[in-house]
C-alpha cells in the first residue's frame, strides 16, 4: 500500500510528490458518482436486498443454462473464440485489476495497461477504481463486517449473496479511509471509469458476439449466448469461487490463523488465483504463489510481458521469508521444502 508522510508518497522505495488537494477533489468526484449510482438503485432496494441485482443475476444464469443447449449447434471456431474471450476476461481480473492495480505487485507500461483495462471491461465486474478499492478493504479487514464478501457469513454470501444486499456500513466507511492516490493518478483507470458503461457494452457484449458472425458466419444468436452470456457467467462464478471456496476449503501451509486456503480447483479455474493462503500471507507477491509460473497462467502472462519489456519490477517474497513463515504459522501441509522457481 502507499504510505503518506508529510508532502510525499512513499511508493516502491521511491519518494514522489503528493498533491493532496487535486487528488482529494478527484476522489470526492468519484465518491459522488458512486453515491449517485447507489441512489438510482434505491428504488429497487427493500429491507437491504438489492432486487435489481437479484433479478439480473437470475436472468443471467437462466441464460447461461440455455446456452448449454446452443453449444452443439455452434461452429467449433465459436467454441474456441468463447474460450479465448474467457482467458482475456480472466486476465483483465487476475493480471489487471487484481495483481497490478489492487496490489501493485508489478509495473506495466501504457500499452499493457490499456489492454488490461479493456480486458477488465470485458469482465464486467465493476470498474478498476471501485474493484481495487474494495479489494484493498477486503485484505485489510478480511473476514470482518468491513470485508465486502465476508466469508464468515457463509458460502452463499461470500460467493454471490454479497451482491444481493446493501454494502455493510463498515465497508463504505473503511473504504473512504484507504489511500487510493495511485488509482487516481492513473489516466487509464480514470478513462475506464469515466466511460465504463460504453467500454462494457463494447468489450463484454458487442466484440464477443460480432466477431464469430463477421469472420466465420456464425449466427448472432449462437455467438451471443456462447461468447457473451455463457462466457460471462462462467467467468463471474470462477472469480466468486476465490471469495467463497478459497476461503473455506483447502489447506493453510503459510498461516493457519487466517481463513484463506490453498484450493487446487480454484487455481485451475481462476488461472492461478487459488493459492489463496499464500496470497493473503504475502499479498505483494506478483505470482500469488511460491511455485512461480507452475499451475499459474497469470504468472506466465506477466513473465511474458516482462520479457517483451511491457512490464517490470515484479515483487516476490524471498525463499527465506516463505520458509520462516511456514515453520512459524503454517499447518505443516507443505513441509519445509520450498519448490518455488526463482527468477
Amino acid at each position: 500500500m502507499v504510505s503518506v508522510a508529510g508532502a510525499s508518497v512513499h511508493q516502491d522505495g521511491e519518494t514522489v510528490p503528493w498533491e493532496p488537494r487535486g487528488h482529494e477533489q478527484e476522489r470526492n468526484a468519484m465518491e459522488s458518482r458512486s453515491r449517485a449510482t447507489d441512489e438510482k438503485a434505491d428504488g429497487w432496494r427493500s429491507n437491504g436486498i438489492v432486487w435489481r441485482n437479484v433479478i439480473l443475476m437470475a436472468l443471467l444464469h437462466i441464460g447461461a443454462v440455455y446456452s448449454l443447449l446452443v453449444i452443439p449447434r455452434a461452429k467449433p471456431l465459436t467454441w474456441v473464440w468463447s474460450y479465448v474471450c474467457f482467458i482475456v476476461t480472466a486476465l483483465g481480473v487476475t493480471a489487471g485489476v487484481h495483481r497490478l492495480w489492487s496490489h501493485r505487485s508489478y509495473r506495466a507500461k501504457l500499452p499493457l495497461r490499456v489492454f488490461l483495462a479493456a480486458a477488465n471491461s470485458m469482465a464486467f465486474q465493476n470498474d478498476i477504481y471501485e474493484w481495487a478499492r474494495d479489494h484493498r478493504v477486503h485484505h485489510k479487514f478480511s473476514e470482518t463486517d468491513a470485508d465486502p464478501h465476508n466469508a464468515t457469513r457463509g458460502f452463499f454470501f461470500a460467493h454471490i449473496g454479497w451482491l444481493f444486499v446493501r454494502k455493510h456500513c463498515d465497508v463504505i466507511e473503511k473504504g473512504k479511509k484507504l489511500d487510493v492516490t495511485d488509482l487516481l493518478a492513473d489516466p487509464v483507470v480514470q478513462f475506464q471509469r469515466k466511460y465504463y458503461k460504453t467500454t462494457v457494452l463494447i468489450m463484454c457484449f458487442l466484440v464477443p458476439t460480432v466477431v464469430p458472425w463477421y469472420f466465420w458466419g456464425e449466427t448472432l444468436w449462437n455467438s451471443y449466448f456462447l461468447a457473451s452470456i455463457l462466457r460471462y457467467t462462467v467467468s463471474l462464478n470462477v472469480t466468486w469461487l476465490v471469495n467463497s471456496a478459497a476461503h473455506m476449503y483447502g489447506n493453510r501451509p503459510y498461516d493457519q490463523n487466517i481463513s484463506p486456503r490453498e484450493n487446487r480447483w480454484v487455481t485451475f479455474g481462476a488461472i492461478g488465483e487459488g493459492f489463496h493462503n499464500f496470497h493473503h500471507t504475502f499479498p505483494f507477491d506478483y505470482s500469488t504463489s511460491e511455485f512461480g509460473p507452475r499451475f499459474n497462467p497469470t504468472t506466465c502472462f506477466i513473465d511474458l510481458m516482462c520479457w517483451m519489456s511491457l512490464a517490470s519490477n515484479r515483487k516476490k517474497a524471498s525463499v527465506e521469508i516463505i520458509q520462516a513463515r511456514k515453520l512459524r504459522t503454517g499447518d505443516g501441509s507443505y513441509g519445509a521444502v520450498n519448490t518455488r522457481q526463482e527468477k
